[in-house]
């Protein structure tokens, strides 16, 4: 405090007499207040171009991951639901040729498992997506949480759909309210 009444020192007792009226403090007399946690400034990890590319990627591996992931449902229904699987080409057991059908496993000979393919071809595209989500993340500089989230969407139908939308217009606004937050090269 700056008044007009001294400070007494470290270990000497106070006397309330000495001490100034609440009233008569002002705010000159307080001391600057510390500043406030989180209000540091917005910073990018990349430049603005690196950030829509990483953004690109991530929409598109979205969109294939869920449509994969819908196939992959699909094939789960027929397989365990109907116990049958997807071949292509091949002669059945019976010996009728197949060009594209639903049959019971191992009952088609020479002929493609698509099905097992869809399985495979899935958890590539879910490797991919996961990179194109910890590639967004990390130019962005989001929490951990939002990680767990985008990772998510590839795993629960219809989710990656959802997530990709908010994550795109996240990364607009951002990018629209913190121009100055980029790397510029």
């Amino acid at each position: 405090m700056t008044g007009s009444h001294p400070r007494p020192e470290a270990g000497t007792p106070v006397d309330p007499d000495t001490l100034p009226d609440p009233e008569d403090i002002t705010e000159a007399d307080l001391p600057a207040p510390p500043p406030r946690p989180g209000r540091e400034r917005r910073r990018f990890a990349g430049t603005q171009q690196q950030i829509r590319s990483a953004t690109r990627l991530y929409v598109v591996c979205s969109w294939i991951t869920g449509v994969m992931l819908l196939l992959l449902v699909a094939e789960m229904v027929f397989k365990y639901g109907l116990g049958t699987e997807l071949y292509a080409g091949g002669t059945t057991v019976d010996g009728v040729p197949n060009t594209l059908g639903l049959h019971p496993e191992d009952s088609v000979t020479g002929g493609v498992n698509l099905s097992l393919l869809i399985l495979i071809a899935h958890g590539w595209m879910y490797v991919l997506y996961l990179l194109a989500c910890f590639r967004l993340w990390s130019l962005m500089r989001w929490s951990p949480m939002r990680l767990l989230a985008m990772a998510g969407g590839g795993v629960v139908p219809f989710l990656s759909f959802i997530v990709e939308k908010r994550i795109t217009r996240v990364v607009r606004e951002e990018i629209a309210r913190h121009p100055e937050a980029a790397r510029r090269y």
